[in-house]
């Protein structure tokens, strides 16, 4: 692949191709469902973390961007539409947000602290979204006190649990050489 930058993007063709890559893998790793909540959300096969990886690497703007053009996928992939500021938080922002990973990147511990932030920063629009166009399907054993709480425990039920699985396995020793290894060839 050619190091040469593209006129007016300041993105040359190597980067390009892993940001590419990286929607391409969070895409069909989407498919792979550990398991599903009836209203929408599931635990995936790694999904966000290829996204954050982007952001990581290049930096919350490409990494917001990347992960705006991956809600948008997400939207033609299973379209639910209550009203436009509905998907924009439930596609636009939330997957957006996973970009924000992006000023960790070169941290101490980077790609595991903009992974958590990026997930929770994900869980708020999705959340919002819950307040202001979901509110109508909490299930009716749901206790009236905590009605406040629902759409915070649904969404961050299984964006926490994809978390925790994918930061125990970014956290092994093999797997976390290994993300340099391509981290080193994503910025050569």
């Amino acid at each position: 692949l050619s190091a040469q930058k593209s006129k007016g993007t300041g993105m040359d063709a190597r980067k390009l191709a892993f940001c590419a890559m990286g929607m391409a893998l969070a895409f069909v790793t989407s498919y792979v469902k550990v398991f599903e909540l009836p209203y929408g959300g599931s635990v995936t096969l790694f999904s966000m973390l290829f996204i954050v990886l982007i952001a990581n690497w290049y930096g919350a703007k490409t990494g917001i961007l990347v992960g705006f053009a991956y809600g948008l996928l997400q939207f033609i992939q299973g379209p639910y539409v209550l009203s436009l500021f509905q998907v924009c938080c439930d596609y636009v922002f939330a997957f957006a947000a996973l970009g924000v990973a992006g000023f960790f990147g070169k941290k101490k511990n980077g790609l595991l602290i903009g992974y958590i932030v990026a997930v929770l920063a994900r869980g708020f629009f999705h959340t919002l979204g819950g307040y202001l166009y979901w509110m109508d399907y909490m299930p009716d054993n749901f206790p009236v006190a905590l009605k406040s709480i629902y759409p915070i425990a649904y969404n961050y039920s299984f964006l926490l649990a994809e978390a925790a699985i994918t930061l125990i396995i970014v956290s092994i020793p093999a797997v976390s050489r290994a993300l340099d290894q391509v981290r080193k060839t994503a910025l050569s």
